[in-house]
């Protein structure tokens, strides 16, 4: 079957379609021994032999999605200079599997983890507008009026976020915690945004992606979709 390159490795599991567009820009990938560096190239998934860091990659056979909650202190990145812990280890599978989105190195919560490249863009385009739900505790207390600001926007430098919403659950003595609803994914919006109205979050947790939600899932433990969860990414 002839089909463009980035379409073959996302089926192949290496990454989502946007994510494989990045890593032929990088020179990471070669169709028949010869380095590819044109997102337009086409290959026939039959007959042509692909590669990726010298690895040669075919189609996942068996797709498989995941939920972990993930433990602080993991990468959502499947390299690292650093030689950080990464989220993939936590998960023994004889499949590659890789996140659809990410979670910052100090939060924890529900990511979904795949072989199947071509539901990313159902869960994390822009356009879907899916409502992740977070629990924060924050230093200090929101009052009122920034409430209200968080809820319209903030500007997290040269950046408004879109309208969340935000709820008061519980007060402590000097912090607090929050339940937060945001559509978007910038990179540390949640931190950066409770940081601008002088609220540092000392903890974070994402408890829901659209309709699907964590539950009791125990912290760094993980489990398959279920046929109700699977339903709902493929009618995205």
């Amino acid at each position: 079957m002839i089909m463009r390159l980035q379409k073959y490795l996302a089926q192949c599991g290496v990454a989502s379609r946007r994510k494989s567009e990045e890593l032929i820009l990088q020179g990471r990938v070669y169709v028949n021994d010869m380095l590819i560096k044109d997102l337009g190239v086409k290959i026939d998934s039959d007959n042509d032999e692909v590669k990726v860091n010298n690895t040669i990659v075919k189609p996942e056979e068996n797709k498989v999605y995941i939920m972990l909650n993930k433990p602080e202190g993991y990468i959502t990145t499947l390299k690292d200079e650093k030689n950080r812990k990464k989220v993939v280890d936590l998960i023994r599978i004889k499949e590659r599997i890789f996140p659809v989105g990410r979670l910052d190195y100090n939060t924890s919560g529900l990511l979904i983890l795949t072989n199947d490249g071509e539901i990313y863009n159902n869960i994390m385009h822009p356009s879907r507008e899916i409502e992740k739900t977070y629990m924060a505790r924050v230093k200090g207390i929101f009052t009122r009026k920034e409430l209200q600001k968080f809820e319209r926007g903030v500007d997290i430098g040269g950046y408004i976020t879109a309208p969340a919403k935000i709820k008061v659950i519980k007060l402590f003595d000097n912090d607090s915690l929050v339940e937060i609803k945001i559509h978007e994914g910038k990179n540390r919006q949640i931190r950066r945004m409770c940081e601008k109205l002088n609220h540092k979050v000392l903890e974070l947790q994402r408890i829901s992606l659209g309709e699907i939600e964590l539950g009791d899932l125990p912290k760094g433990s993980w489990r398959h979709l279920n046929k109700k969860e699977l339903e709902y990414i493929f009618s995205l």
